[in-house]
C-alpha cells in the first residue's frame, strides 16, 4: 500500500476532492450536510453507513447523475483531477475519467453481455482497434463474462451482471470508478470475487474507486481508507485498518461487543457514548 493511498489525500495528489458540498432535493429537502473527503491517485477509498445515510446520493452528486432526480449541490465544490466539476454534464464527466456505476447494476438485460460492455465505450473517439483491445482486456479481468459473452444479461446471475457492470465502465478507460453497493444481493463468495476483481484492476491498472457500501466488515478489508457517513454528515474517517479497531465502529457497523458489556443496560449506556450522536 503507497502512503497516498493510506492517508487522506492532498491537494496536490488527490484524484478527487469533495469540499463542504450540501445537497438539496425538489428544493426543499437537505440530504447532504458539508460533506468533504479525500480520494488519493490509485486509491481505494469506503463510504460506509446504514441505508439512508446519503452514499448514494454523494457518489450522485460526484457523477453529476443527481440532477435528473431534482437534487442539485447547492453549497461547496466538487474537483476531479484539479478541475471543478459539480456544473459539467455527466458524459463530460466520463469523457475526463470518473464513471459510476450504479446500485443494482442496471444491466440492459435485452443485450447480450458483450453488446453491454460495448455500450461503455460510447463516448470513446479512438477507434474500433482501440475499443477492440480494451474489450479482450475486460475479458481478461472478467474470465466468466467471455464465457457468457453471447448470453442475454438478463438471464445472468447477479454476480455476472455486477461483473458486467464494472467491466462496462472499464470499457470508458476510467481513471476513476464511483462504485455504489457492489454487494447488494449478492452471494458471500461472489461478495469476494467482486472485491478481488476490485483490488486487481486498483493495483493492475491504477483505477482509483470510491465505493458506497452497507457491508463495512468487507470494504474496510479491500479499502485504503474510509468514511462513515450518518444522515447525510462525515462523522468518522480514517485509514482502514484503524477504522476496523475503532470501538465504536465495531459495536454499530461490524456488530461486535466487548466481553464485558453483556447486560442491556451497560449495552444502552455505551450506546449513548457514542460520540458523533453527541
Amino acid at each position: 500500500m503507497t502512503q497516498a493511498a493510506a492517508t487522506p489525500a492532498t491537494a496536490r495528489d488527490a484524484i478527487l476532492t469533495v469540499n463542504n458540498i450540501e445537497v438539496i432535493y425538489n428544493h426543499v429537502i437537505l440530504v447532504l450536510k458539508g460533506v468533504s473527503l479525500t480520494v488519493p491517485q490509485g486509491g481505494i477509498v469506503a463510504l460506509l453507513g446504514a441505508n439512508g445515510a446519503g452514499k448514494t446520493t454523494t457518489l450522485k452528486a460526484i457523477s453529476n447523475l443527481i440532477r435528473a432526480e431534482r437534487g442539485e449541490v447547492t453549497k461547496g465544490s466538487i474537483e476531479f483531477s484539479g478541475e471543478r466539476v459539480d456544473r459539467l454534464r455527466p458524459d463530460d464527466l466520463v469523457r475526463r475519467g470518473c464513471i459510476q456505476v450504479m446500485e443494482g447494476r442496471h444491466c440492459f438485460g435485452h443485450l447480450t453481455i458483450e453488446e453491454n460492455l460495448m455500450t461503455g465505450a460510447f463516448t470513446r473517439r479512438d477507434g474500433r482497434k482501440a475499443v477492440a483491445s480494451d474489450l479482450e482486456q475486460v475479458y481478461a479481468f472478467f474470465p466468466r463474462l467471455k464465457q457468457r459473452r453471447a448470453s442475454l444479461a438478463g438471464y445472468t446471475s447477479g454476480g455476472e451482471q455486477q461483473m458486467c457492470a464494472i467491466g462496462r465502465a472499464m470499457m470508458s478507460r476510467p481513471r476513476m470508478i464511483l462504485l455504489d453497493e457492489p454487494s447488494m444481493g449478492l452471494a458471500p463468495q461472489v461478495v469476494e470475487e467482486i472485491f478481488e476483481i476490485v483490488r486487481n484492476l486498483n493495483t493492475t491498472s491504477n483505477v482509483s474507486f470510491l465505493l458506497a457500501e452497507q457491508n463495512t466488515n468487507i470494504a474496510l478489508r479491500y479499502a485504503h481508507y474510509g468514511y462513515i457517513l450518518e444522515s447525510g454528515r462525515i462523522v468518522l474517517d480514517g485509514e482502514a485498518a484503524a477504522l476496523r479497531e475503532n470501538q465504536d465502529v465495531k459495536e454499530f457497523y461490524l456488530g461486535v461487543s466487548g466481553a464485558e458489556r453483556k447486560s442491556f443496560r451497560e449495552v444502552k449506556h455505551y450506546k449513548r457514548r457514542k460520540r458523533w450522536l453527541a
